[in-house]
């Protein structure tokens, strides 16, 4: 089994980590807890359950960072175990999938609704849009920015499939790498690619219709 060369201000936190430094397990607490709920309630809906199961990702690392050997980096294995815990109690709620099937893009499916685009045999341009993707150019940034609009994209995100509201929570919401996304969830980097293709052309579509309803 292969191990991740860490950088060196990890290697010297792991350090610190195992040696029960307290302090540096506060940072890391810190650091992380706000984006592991976000990721939890990808799982399950309630925030308490969420915040239950990122409290119990903590006591999994506190337990388990002494057998850490650094075989990925240490967020993606904090976020693993998160994983792990999280699946079990989103099970519960029949909101989430086995993690097999993440390793594919799910059913086919077209990213757009094929009723956006003219038909193959249209005298002009067959195939082009028909309904092509609004510009928000004329949108103000301040209600792009807006809890509502935030809200509404939230949302969205919760309706989709679970493959698809992982993919796009850790990428755009996260920030985190194609490759770190990969690496936590198992999946090649091309079905990491058409599942966030997918989930971003379904959030688009929901905000469009919000903005052409307010």
């Amino acid at each position: 089994m292969t191990t991740v060369t860490l950088p060196l201000e990890e290697e010297r936190l792991l350090r610190r980590l195992k040696s029960g430094d307290e302090s540096s397990f506060a940072s890391l607490v810190d650091r992380y807890s706000a984006s592991l709920l976000r990721v939890a309630l990808v799982y399950v809906r309630d925030r308490a359950v969420a915040e239950e199961v990122v409290q119990e990702t903590w006591l999994g690392v506190i337990r388990g960072i002494d057998r850490f050997e650094g075989r990925s980096s240490l967020k993606t294995w904090i976020f693993r175990i998160l994983a792990n815990k999280a699946k079990t109690r989103g099970e519960r709620e029949r909101r989430t999938m086995p993690f097999s099937a993440l390793n594919g893009a799910g059913p086919t499916e077209p990213a757009v609704d094929p009723e956006r685009f003219l038909d193959a045999d249209h005298p002009t341009w067959p195939g082009h849009w028909a309904s092509p993707p609004a510009s928000w150019e004329g949108i103000p940034e301040d209600r792009l920015l807006a809890g509502e609009t935030l809200g509404r994209i939230q949302d969205a995100i919760a309706d989709l499939p679970a493959a698809q509201a992982h993919v796009i929570t850790l990428r755009d919401v996260e920030g985190w790498s194609a490759e770190d996304v990969c690496a936590l969830l198992g999946v090649s980097e091309g079905n990491q690619r058409v599942l966030l293709h997918r989930a971003r052309s379904k959030v688009r579509r929901a905000l469009e219709d919000y903005f052409e309803d307010t």
